[in-house]
């Protein structure tokens, strides 16, 4: 085990957190070396198997990231946009690969992780499934093939607690889209629409967020147009699809040379 990758899990008591410190243990391709909570938390100083009502791990949460880094070759991060640019930093410092899950990041968020990605390896998707990732794919194909008369409106349903919407799958599913058809997203983007909006603007790529339940997470992309109606659909059913792909980038960054990457290049698409 000790000649395994090392991974750290920042955000540790989160949903994702504690289904990737499971994935990560049930591994037999890497191995957990350490987890990060915010200073404070009250699972600082305690053994994260416990934490999670497991038997004890061995691995102590600590709110001290440089000195879990250092022992690490790669850190995955769910968390929230402004931890994740300041674990970018740190992560870059300590010259280990960061892969980050998390949503929410707007375009300055986003833009303050490249000096990082300079000296380390970043591999950021708004989505770490094989599935969503390949249903990205095909929304930009289908784009592409299709002219501004087909009408594109991306729907996505959550649980109840996530606090962001459009869902970063949802905008990445917009933003292929938008490859496809040659366009800026920023320009075509329409979402929240509510009360007496006009007719829908043509060439307009359209979002509408659901939350509801314990739904993990489902993403529709419709094109239509007069008469027809083209549907791609991907249903999540359960969370570990995403640690299980956010584990594979960990391993896939670990040897490449610094920069941005994203999952089409971890899973060669």
């Amino acid at each position: 085990m000790a000649d395994l990758p090392g991974l750290v899990v920042t955000g540790a008591s989160g949903r994702m957190g504690q289904m990737l410190i499971r994935t990560i243990t049930a591994s037999d391709r890497a191995r957990l070396v350490g987890c990060i909570e915010r200073a404070g938390h009250d699972w600082i100083g305690r053994d994260v198997g416990e934490c999670i009502g497991g038997p004890a791990m061995g691995v102590i949460v600590s709110d001290d990231a440089q000195a879990v880094f250092a022992k690490a070759q790669a850190v995955i991060d769910f968390t929230a946009p402004a931890a994740t640019v300041a674990c970018a930093a740190q992560a870059a410092e300590a010259g280990i690969v960061h892969v980050i899950g998390t949503t929410g990041m707007e375009a300055g968020d986003i833009a303050k992780l490249s000096p990082a990605a300079t000296r380390a390896v970043i591999v950021r998707a708004g989505n770490m499934s094989l599935g969503v990732n390949l249903l990205t794919r095909l929304t930009q194909k289908v784009a592409a093939a299709l002219d501004a008369d087909w009408d594109i409106e991306v729907v996505e349903a959550h649980h109840r607690m996530k606090v962001d919407a459009p869902s970063g799958t949802a905008l990445m599913l917009g933003e292929a889209a938008a490859q496809g058809r040659g366009v800026s997203l920023d320009e075509v983007r329409d979402s929240g629409r509510d009360g007496i909006t006009g007719a829908r603007k043509r060439g307009d790529i359209g979002f509408a967020a659901i939350r509801g339940g314990d739904v993990v997470g489902e993403h529709d992309v419709i094109f239509a147009a007069d008469g027809e109606r083209i549907v791609l659909r991907h249903l999540a059913t359960d969370r570990a699809i995403f640690a299980r792909g956010a584990l594979r980038a960990a391993l896939w960054g670990i040897g490449q040379k610094p920069g941005e990457y994203d999952m089409m290049d971890v899973l060669g698409l």
